[in-house]
């Protein structure tokens, strides 16, 4: 039985219940059930398989799909993350950027791979997840950009209003205005200099140490195949599917 391999669980249901649509007493249809409608993304999530080979257990793929276009359109995934999530801990932030391949499936959105955030990098086809976590290493945003774009052409957007102590990334994060910003919001950069400074600034090697967080994060983001290997034709679609992942991860 498949729902011996379910996700979700009681507790992380309760905080996610609240903000599904379809429930009885919402305006408009009463949808199907939202726990198992949910637990049927999670799978394509998990099995990077195509929505056509849903298994019959979580009923019509093709009416499952769009219902989860449905959700997508009306940011549902995005409230569920913030909702289960709860308050970060602020003491410090980490950033970083991760590669993720994209499959021929997810180049077929109108207006071409090149309206959504793909592109050309050394590995081919590919998406970049710009990512932002808190100092247990767990998610607090993220930004997709195309594969061979830098770092720091969203960084400035994704720390925008950031409250914390320090602020740790590596030196592809080593910019005289990032560091600027960092000092006049009175947070201590913690980000190792490049080598070719003449005068290299000095930062806290032990505190950078645990920035092996936000790789380990990533890493159990790409357990679920659907985001190691993007499918989703539209960057819409694609950040859904790591909202939902980040949501069980972060409420564990």
């Amino acid at each position: 039985m498949l729902s011996e391999r379910f996700v979700i669980n009681d507790t992380q249901w309760a905080l996610m219940e609240p903000h599904c649509f379809g429930k009885k007493g919402d305006p408009g249809r009463t949808g199907g059930d939202s726990r198992v409608f949910m637990e049927a993304v999670l799978w394509i999530a998990r099995t990077g398989a195509p929505w056509r080979d849903l298994p019959a257990e979580f009923g019509n793929w093709n009416t499952i799909f769009k219902r989860f276009r449905h959700w997508v359109k009306a940011d549902v995934f995005k409230r569920i993350f913030d909702a289960v999530s709860g308050d970060p801990d602020m003491e410090c932030v980490m950033i970083d950027g991760t590669i993720c391949k994209v499959h021929r499936h997810g180049q077929g959105a109108k207006g071409g791979p090149q309206s959504q955030a793909i592109g050309r990098s050394r590995g081919g086809i590919t998406t970049k997840i710009l990512g932002l976590t808190d100092a247990l290493g767990n998610l607090v945003s993220f930004r997709l950009m195309p594969g061979q774009v830098h770092d720091l052409r969203e960084t400035a957007e994704i720390i925008e209003g950031i409250s914390c102590k320090m602020f740790l990334a590596d030196r592809a994060f080593d910019a005289n205005w990032l560091r600027e910003t960092l000092s006049v919001s009175g947070i201590i950069p913690v980000i190792p200099p490049k080598s070719n400074r003449k005068f290299p600034p000095e930062f806290d090697n032990h505190s950078y140490k645990w920035r092996h967080l936000i790789e380990n994060y990533f890493q159990k983001l790409k357990e679920f195949k659907r985001i190691a290997l993007r499918a989703c034709k539209t960057d819409q679609s694609f950040a859904s599917i790591i909202y939902l992942a980040a949501a069980i991860i972060n409420s564990r």
